[in-house]
């Protein structure tokens, strides 16, 4: 659980930092387009001031600089209007449509409506002219660039976080498999011993009554070791009643359970038959059955509803136990969870796998709620 929290605790703070670092490109990025802005509305003071110098010149002015200036705004658009509201001249503007006159009257509103106008007087009195400019095509692109930035490193950011926890997942799953397969290695050889003892022992005393709750026992093992050879690789599925499955879990909880501990199985008076690994199906539900127990601290019910509709059959696992936090519902699933003193926190890691990776199912927290119990619900394809 402190490890889990931990890990938690470190992808925000690298989640938050990645935020703020691109907050703050942002940021920057922006402060330098209004800084270019108010360069450019600066250049085009001064272009109006030469326009003016140059209306109102006579024939003696020097006229080298004022051109050069004239000569020097490439980039920006410019339509100037004379004091009726008519175009008088434009430039750097390419214009769209066949309709000259109307596309610079529409282009010289939304630059008065931007704010984008400089009123140029002239020295006749009443005679002026308004220059209307709008941003360069290299101011505009730039606006529009942060948020670009800022989207790729978002982008960014969830594919290496993505690719992280593939690799996580991927190695866990790795260890997961690889301590199943060894497991069921280990486990193999002694089975096959007890085995043959049972035999042996059934023939030289086929009356005592304790051999064959033995067998029983042993046969158990041998189940326990086939679902533990068959996680990491995909398990054949095969066409099974869904009530049998159900019924041999609750026969066999109830066997190893206090008479504290009550279980039912409602399910509809038909068969079910989905395609499903019994021996890893069933390991599912004596999971949840076990973790309910616990919750319960062996003494409680734990109620097994089975439902279904024309493609799907849900089965809802409810107990009478201590409940889970809700910020704790999706965390259940995590391998090495958990909220008891002893334990590696697998079972319900491995029940999602099977579910979700074998079965093409779900499984999920339906719903808790603190000191009055939990539904665990799986969907299954029918």
């Amino acid at each position: 659980m402190e490890w889990i929290n931990r890990t938690r605790t470190i992808k925000l703070i690298l989640i938050i930092f990645a935020v703020l670092l691109g907050v703050g490109s942002l940021v920057f990025s922006n402060s330098l387009v209004r800084d270019l802005a108010r360069e450019e509305s600066a250049r085009m003071e001064i272009w109006t001031e030469a326009m003016r110098t140059f209306n109102n010149a006579d024939e003696g002015t020097d006229l080298t600089l004022v051109l050069t200036v004239i000569r020097g705004n490439s980039n920006i658009p410019v339509i100037v209007l004379d004091n009726k509201g008519g175009i008088d001249s434009y430039s750097n503007i390419r214009i769209h449509g066949t309709d000259t006159l109307g596309y610079l009257m529409h282009q010289a509103a939304a630059m008065r409506e931007a704010g984008h106008i400089i009123r140029m007087d002239m020295d006749e009195p009443g005679e002026y002219y308004d220059v209307c400019y709008d941003d360069s095509l290299m101011l505009k692109r730039l606006e529009v660039y942060p948020y670009v930035q800022f989207g790729v490193f978002v982008v960014f950011l969830a594919v290496a976080l993505f690719a992280l926890l593939s690799m996580k997942r991927s190695e866990q799953n790795r260890v997961w498999v690889g301590l199943s397969k060894e497991t069921a290695h280990q486990l193999g050889t002694p089975i096959s011993s007890l085995m043959a003892w049972t035999e042996i022992l059934r023939t030289t005393y086929p009356n005592d009554e304790l051999i064959p709750e033995m067998s029983k026992d042993v046969h158990r093992l041998e189940i326990i070791a086939e679902r533990f050879s068959k996680i990491g690789s995909l398990p054949e599925t095969t066409p099974e009643n869904l009530g049998e499955a159900l019924q041999r879990v609750v026969s066999y909880i109830n066997r190893r359970s206090s008479e504290h501990v009550t279980i039912s199985l409602r399910q509809p008076e038909r068969p079910i038959t989905v395609r499903m690994c019994s021996p890893l199906f069933e390991w599912v539900i004596e999971n949840l059955c076990k973790n309910a127990i616990d919750a319960m601290d062996g003494e409680g019910s734990i109620h097994i509803h089975v439902a279904q509709t024309d493609e799907r059959v849900f089965i809802d696992v409810e107990d009478t136990g201590k409940g889970i936090h809700k910020s704790l519902w999706g965390s259940v699933f995590s391998p090495g969870f958990t909220t008891k003193k002893r334990g590696w926190g697998l079972g319900l890691s491995l029940a999602k796998r099977i579910i979700e990776s074998y079965h093409k199912g779900r499984i999920y927290v339906k719903h808790s709620e603190l000191n009055k119990g939990t539904t665990f619900r799986i969907e299954l394809k029918k």
